[in-house]
């Protein structure tokens, strides 16, 4: 495991989102991104949290805990950190299950970074995480391996390319705008899919494969959303 620690990673920003998708935002609303997990009275925990939440970062100002629309498919996990693991395996030779803390015990990095959602609204959050390189070097990739495959609490699921995590040196957060990641964010870990569409940003991790199925198609990617999701300029 690397030390931890906190550096700061300078990064690129996308600009607006492609027009392409407009056809599928029905859909989306319809079944899934847009819908609330309606009675859950556990969002003002959020109000709170915007009371200590950091607002600017290096002259730049953030958008809100709040600013989020609520687009998982079946409403926030909230899950148990004392069950908690997060299992790499697949393509590796040694497959590990680490708890929270042993995940966190890797070099922290915090970057600025825009996530932009296919319904036409983005947020600017200082993330804080662990990069998945790093996670990585713990379990020996296999040459074969080509893509990652990450799962959620809720049965989610979406892919990258490995090259594009690597070079891009893609984090899982545990923090966003300073504060520890709320459930209906996220907790513990959600994908920083820097330069992607919201539907890549997978919340509640609990399972990271190495693949060689570089054609691995997620829950949106089935249903016809672009398996790239790239924010164009």
């Amino acid at each position: 495991m690397k030390k931890a620690g906190t550096v700061a990673v300078k990064g690129r920003y996308a600009s607006r989102i492609p027009s392409k998708y407009l056809f599928l935002l029905l859909s989306l609303l319809l079944f899934g991104c847009g819908t609330s997990n309606d009675g859950d009275t556990r969002g003002t925990d959020l109000e709170e949290l915007t009371k200590i939440e950091v607002t600017e970062y290096e002259g730049q100002d953030l958008s809100s805990l709040t600013d989020f629309r609520e687009n998982s498919i079946k409403g926030p996990q909230y899950i148990d950190i004392n069950d908690y693991t997060l299992t790499i395996d697949g393509l590796v030779e040694q497959p590990v299950s680490l708890s929270y803390d042993e995940v966190l015990d890797n070099q922290k990095y915090t970057k600025v970074v825009t996530l932009h959602c296919v319904e036409g609204w983005s947020v600017d959050i200082l993330w804080e995480g662990v990069l998945l390189a790093d996670l990585f070097e713990g379990v020996d990739v296999q040459a074969s391996a080509d893509t990652v495959i990450f799962y959620s609490e809720d049965g989610y699921s979406t892919a990258l390319p490995l090259q594009t995590i690597m070079d891009r040196q893609l984090m899982i957060a545990y923090k966003m705008n300073g504060v520890v990641l709320p459930p209906e964010r996220g907790f513990p870990f959600q994908l920083v899919a820097e330069d992607k569409l919201g539907y890549k940003w997978i919340k509640w991790i609990t399972r990271i494969e190495l693949s060689d199925d570089a054609d691995y198609e997620g829950y949106w990617e089935q249903r016809g959303f672009d398996n790239k999701a790239d924010v164009k300029p």
